[in-house]
């Protein structure tokens, strides 16, 4: 190989390996934090192995969710908060498993930024591996990339991917929902991972600054509150589903928000009836309302508005069904009923109270 003076390196082009292997090294111990049945790998193979029959599935059926953090990553780069955005990349991964009857079984990422800094990657990785524990799934892989001039040197991107699985014949939703189902409605943890374009543009409205105390709670500055991370509820219903088998149909409630979530899980010949006055939203959705001038239907279609996930369930399971999902640690309120089909598959009663 001929030896040239003054070569360029890929570390004068914008990309420093160095750094790159520093943050596989500090992720090591979160990683294998992950650990599960059926996940023994170490971090750092071409690709990451998962058994399903060590992890105890006899006739599996595999569900596989991708999904992103959106803007939401803005609030977190001028925050200069990473540690909990890696908890919503789980949580909108996991989530849309979960509703589909299937546990999550691992967990790959995808880190893309202008310029690495190490502390920074591990602080965003730190939050997934949290994410993961809090699914119970494994953080088998993931890929860093460090693109200059394809991101700004302080940005940075993130995209998950989820692998599920559930035994043949267990997947929701069941084809037998009927009128007068009730709908069980689980509180979120706030904003959770949707509609972030328009409260940047309230925040912007607003004049306040991410340091400053947020309106809506004096505890915490404004963009700490709003980084509130997703609510992973699969360890809940999980236990709902395998403990009362009176579970028809969930709908996680990400973007779209009521209309465009719950009829997804719903053939044509149903409809959603919701009371909205049986929903108690968190405070953020008011501040956001009243900061932005927001209509309630606006909200209702870009907001989770408190209530995170729904179920579908017998009218004489409710009670069994909502008890066991107390008990896992979720907020449950009967929010409404199947009833047959409409003009429209949610129909709403009352008012919100935002």
């Amino acid at each position: 190989m001929s030896k040239q003076k003054n070569g360029l390196t890929y570390a004068d082009a914008g990309v420093d390996i160095d750094a790159g292997n520093a943050l596989v090294d500090k992720i090591k111990p979160l990683v294998k934090a992950t650990r599960r049945p059926g996940a023994d790998g170490e971090i750092g193979g071409f690709g990451g192995l998962f058994d399903l029959k060590a992890a105890g599935f006899s006739d599996p059926i595999l569900v596989a969710a991708n999904d992103g953090v959106g803007t939401k990553l803005k609030v977190a780069i001028e925050a200069g908060k990473h540690d909990t955005v890696g908890i919503d990349l789980v949580a909108m991964c996991v989530n849309d498993l979960v509703v589909q009857g299937a546990e999550p079984l691992f967990f790959l990422d995808y880190f893309a930024t202008g310029k690495l800094d190490p502390d920074q990657g591990a602080a965003i990785v730190g939050g997934i591996a949290e994410g993961c524990r809090r699914a119970g799934c494994a953080l088998i892989g993931g890929e860093t990339a460090e693109m200059p001039g394809m991101y700004a040197k302080s940005d940075y991107d993130l995209a998950g991917f989820a692998v599920g699985a559930a035994e043949r014949g267990q997947l929701l939703p069941t084809d037998d929902i009927h009128e007068g189902d009730v709908i069980l409605g689980l509180a979120s943890s706030g904003v959770h991972s949707n509609g972030f374009s328009l409260v940047r543009r309230i925040v912007e409205k607003s004049g306040l600054a991410w340091s400053d105390p947020a309106p809506f709670d004096k505890d915490r500055s404004l963009g700490e509150a709003l980084l509130e991370p997703t609510r992973i509820y699969v360890r809940s219903v999980l236990s709902a589903i395998r403990g009362t088998h009176g579970l028809k149909a969930l709908a996680h409630i990400t973007g779209g928000g009521f209309p465009e979530n719950i009829p997804r899980v719903l053939t044509d010949d149903w409809s959603a009836e919701l009371d909205l006055e049986a929903i108690e939203a968190p405070s953020v959705f008011g501040w956001l309302q009243k900061a932005g001038g927001v209509a309630d239907t606006e909200m209702l279609r870009t907001f989770n508005c408190g209530i995170g996930m729904i179920a579908v369930v017998a009218a004489g399971q409710a009670a069994q069904v909502a008890a066991v999902l107390s008990k896992a640690g979720e907020t449950v309120t009967s929010i409404g009923r199947i009833v047959p089909r409409r003009d429209v598959g949610v129909i709403y009663r009352g008012s919100i109270e935002l």
